[in-house]
């Protein structure tokens, strides 16, 4: 599976009427035409047959935004077709002042369907700001999610067809960091191999040189020989032997989803010293979806990514200290007032007066031991977005029923053949928020195979087929397969507390009133946010009874903190 990069310069394409011409061309020329190919036609079908021709040389299409009125047709049926083109393209209808109101019915339907992006009004003055705020996200989003970014931050460098590749991308793509993957025989991949030495081990992961992006030599100590998520985070962003070994932290967040960087966010910006500990990347869970779209103030929709990096650089700009790659092995409880001891996996240790436990569930295992053989080579737990791009014109199964699964299905559809949603339910009424369901029964892409299972599943190199049991009559069938995205509901990331922190018989977090009155201190409850161990908290996912959904761990995250602060001052509480 290799990098499928667009070749020569992404283009725009636009439709519009001879009436405003001029205008809609002036407005995406003034400011993209530097950097893209902007054309500009008042046919549907010449723009369609500049987009067949476009795709057929290989180059990417960005954009397309279209007035709905046409000469030689509707505007919406333009963008339909289109799609059926290219399907990564971003689609905008473009609206004339005065015809808002005519078509808003029509438009709220496209956008509950997903047939398009977002309507924006044809800008009437030179600098129409919120206009060009709109088309940026959209155009970035396009670019990180088909690989067309032409920033070359980090390489990494490897033969054709690598698992671990997989891992490292992931991350990358997850920490929001500019990367560009090159095979081992390439011009620089051989000349990073070469720096490298004779005893590096693929991939091999250069971070960009401090001698500016111009420079041709390359440096030994750039380079990162099959790298762990610790040993790469260390070298980007810092490590635990950083802190001061006197170091108290006010409050250690572990996990960094919504609810961790929430958290972090209001307690560092209220002064408290504030660290957070991260096992993988930033944004939990949350930070693997494609887009999220039900997140207040945000109309247009946010990746999981974009949130989850805006809310770190949030923090960070209040004084907090966030460290990356680094699971907890155990929380050491503080005995007559002492901090709390964190201890991390290789013997490092944090600690602090407080501790909120943010991190989250895990995807549960498909329990299939031939699935399992082809994790990173074809099959991955969560919604996987940096692979989408590898799975081009081929067909993908995703496993699960809830929003996630919806979310990645939607995403996989821009690249992929066919995507089947496997679920054991007949339906996904119960399971999945209807917003996502109007999505993928409106997309031809996606199917929904109910009552249904995977049992079993192979290839030679990489995932091949797999076998699908009905759950009803139990008849398996075997089908193509080159990608299987698993997200089968929640287990709790709690394996790593003492027994002081009490749980339910799923192990997840109790909480406030959840917590039986028999553990109680004094005859009262734990603070709502507060668990059986004094100065010890929990938000989000890893909770009883959480609603799973962003903003509620966000707001959770918000609410530990005036606890926190009462814990540690109790006067002031």
């Amino acid at each position: 599976m290799g990098d499928h990069r667009f070749e020569g310069i992404p283009a725009i394409l636009l439709g519009t009427c001879a009436e405003n011409h001029e205008r809609v061309e002036e407005a995406f020329t003034s400011r993209y035409g530097h950097d893209y190919d902007v054309r500009v036609f008042e046919s549907a079908e010449e723009l369609l047959g500049c987009a067949g021709d476009l795709r057929a040389d290989n180059h990417g299409i960005a954009l397309v935004a279209t007035e709905i009125g046409l000469t030689d047709g509707d505007g919406v049926v333009l963008l339909d077709r289109l799609h059926q083109i290219d399907a990564t393209s971003r689609r905008i209808v473009l609206l004339a002042p005065g015809v808002y109101s005519a078509n808003l019915p029509t438009l709220r339907a496209l956008l509950a369907e997903g047939r398009l992006d977002t309507w924006l009004g044809i800008p009437s003055a030179p600098r129409d700001e919120e206009f060009h705020v709109a088309v940026v996200e959209l155009l970035s989003d396009w670019s990180w999610t088909t690989n067309a970014i032409e920033v070359d931050g980090v390489q990494v460098v490897a033969p054709m067809k690598m698992p671990e590749v997989a891992r490292i991308v992931d991350y990358l793509q997850r920490m929001g960091i500019p990367h560009r993957r090159y095979l081992a025989d390439s011009e620089l991949g051989q000349a990073v191999v070469a720096a490298a030495g004779p005893d590096a081990q693929f991939p091999l992961v250069r971070t960009p040189s401090k001698k500016g992006p111009d420079s041709e030599e390359i440096d030994a100590d750039e380079i990162m020989s099959n790298p762990t998520l610790a040993e790469m985070a260390s070298k980007m962003y810092g490590s635990v032997r950083d802190l001061d070994p006197e170091f108290v932290a006010d409050m250690v967040v572990v996990g960094s989803g919504p609810a961790g960087l929430a958290a972090a966010v209001y307690g560092a910006s209220e002064g408290l010293a504030t660290v957070v500990l991260e096992s993988e990347a930033i944004g939990g869970q949350a930070g693997t979806s494609s887009m999220i779209r039900n997140y207040l103030g945000f109309p247009r929709g946010i990746s999981g990514m974009r949130l989850a990096q805006r809310a770190r650089m949030q923090a960070l700009r209040f004084g907090a200290r966030f460290f990356v790659g680094l699971p907890v092995d155990a929380l050491e409880p503080g005995l007559d007032g002492t901090p709390h001891t964190l201890r991390l996996e290789g013997g490092d240790t944090v600690r602090g007066r407080a501790v909120v436990i943010a991190t989250g569930a895990s995807y549960r295992r498909i329990g299939v031991e031939a699935i399992e053989e082809f994790v990173g080579r074809g099959v991955n737990y969560g919604a996987a977005t940096s692979v989408a791009r590898d799975l081009r014109d081929r067909e993908v199964y995703v496993v699960g029923g809830g929003n996630s699964a919806g979310q990645a299905a939607v995403h996989l559809a821009r690249f992929a053949k066919s995507v089947t949603i496997v679920i054991r339910r007949a339906s996904l009424a119960s399971t999945m928020s209807a917003y996502l369901i109007r999505e993928v029964e409106a997309n031809p892409v996606i199917s929904v195979r109910p009552n249904s299972e995977v049992v079993d599943g192979g290839g030679e190199r990489w995932l091949q087929w797999l076998t699908l049991r009905d759950r009803v009559d139990g008849f398996e069938e075997r089908v193509e397969a080159s990608g299987l995205m698993l997200l089968l509901g929640a287990d709790p990331c709690s394996e790593w507390l003492p027994d002081g922190v009490a749980r339910d018989e799923k192990d997840f977090v109790l909480t406030g009133r959840d917590v039986p009155p028999e553990l109680w201190r004094d005859e009262l409850p734990p603070a709502a946010l507060g668990t059986t161990m004094p100065g010890v908290f929990a938000v989000g996912d890893i909770r009883q009874a959480s609603m799973k959904r962003v903003a509620a761990a966000s707001g959770e995250g918000a609410a530990v903190v005036p606890l926190v602060h009462a814990y540690l001052d109790p006067e002031v509480g």
